[in-house]
């Protein structure tokens, strides 16, 4: 697909998902983490489900990256892979499957759900977002174990700043397809003035450094 077509589709996306409230930014009152640590920015991607016009226009973008890539199955992560596996099945005309995290222990102790039954089909790996991309190893691994080709993962949001995102897609030899990163969502909020330079500039400085920029706030409220 042309480079500018990428480009087009990363700014609208990046505009939808702010529109949506599906990616947050708020530097003065910051969002606490599972970690109980703070920051400027929050994903929500689960949250585009409940806009259908919104959902519907980001996953047909979705099934024009990946339509020209050699695929029998489309398989969703769970849990919030598997909303959006459905809907590019579908586009695709393509059949579904879904990965549990561990086989669910009882009945056919199933950890891929679906009819997936001949080793060697290509499966494109399907979730909602990635930061450092750690949490797709268990569902290629999966995947890999029951037979199938798996060259290809997509999300709907990629958080695009940890290098160890790029290195873990290199080392389970998956090429990773995405809608947006972060660096399109400040640059669509900069260029829509969606919020002051004095923001976008906070949440540049934690997307380039968490840490830091957790220190340094912890030491101007204190």
């Amino acid at each position: 697909m042309m480079t500018t077509r990428l480009n087009m589709i990363a700014q609208e996306s990046a505009k939808i998902l702010l529109e949506t409230k599906s990616v947050l930014i708020n530097a003065a009152q910051p969002f606490t983490y599972t970690s109980g640590k703070q920051g400027p920015v929050y994903v929500d991607i689960r949250r585009l489900i409940s806009f259908p016009e919104a959902r519907a226009k980001l996953m047909d973008f979705a099934a024009e990256i990946l339509k020209d890539i050699p695929c029998d199955f489309v398989a969703g992560g769970e849990t919030a892979g598997i909303p959006y596996a459905a809907f590019i099945a579908e586009r695709l005309n393509k059949p579904m499957l879904y990965v549990r995290k561990k086989p669910k222990g009882f009945g056919r102790n199933a950890q891929i759900e679906g009819a997936f039954e001949h080793d060697g089909e290509k499966v494109i790996l399907i979730e909602d977002l990635q930061t450092d991309g750690g949490s797709k190893k268990v569902f290629v691994d999966a995947l890999r174990e029951a037979g199938a080709q798996i060259e290809h993962a997509f999300v709907v949001f990629h958080y695009g700043n940890f290098p160890q995102s790029y290195q873990n897609m290199k080392d389970w030899g998956l090429t990773l397809h995405a809608l947006t990163t972060w660096k399109d969502v400040i640059a669509v909020a900069r260029g829509e003035k969606y919020f002051d330079t004095a923001t976008l500039s906070s949440v540049e400085d934690f997307l380039s450094d968490p840490v830091a920029w957790q220190e340094r706030r912890a030491r101007s409220v204190s």
